[in-house]
């Protein structure tokens, strides 16, 4: 297991997100330090494979692909409870 912590304020004043790297999986926690806002699997500097993103209170907001960090296939968009609200299709580029 290997961990990161990132407190560095960038140029424009907004601080970097508490980050860790558990078993190959990128975490990055909200303001509060506690609480999950995004996790998924870095490759090459890009988000590779499933990712998931949650509101300050630990619901589930959105969920999706990325092949070589380009949002592809389904992604849903998650209500206030944690509910699919909307589903999204994406296609790579060309």
């Amino acid at each position: 297991m290997e961990n990161e912590k990132c407190d560095q304020i960038h140029p424009n004043g907004v601080k970097e997100k508490k980050l860790e790297v558990i078993d190959g999986y990128t975490i990055k926690y909200h303001a509060n330090g506690k609480t999950i806002w995004s996790k998924g699997r870095i490759v090459n500097d890009q988000p590779e494979g499933y990712w998931e993103w949650y509101r300050a209170d630990g619901t589930i907001k959105r969920s999706g692909h990325f092949d070589d960090g380009e949002p592809i296939g389904e992604w849903i968009t998650y209500d206030k409870f944690g509910e699919k609200y909307k589903t999204t299709q994406r296609r790579k580029k060309e």
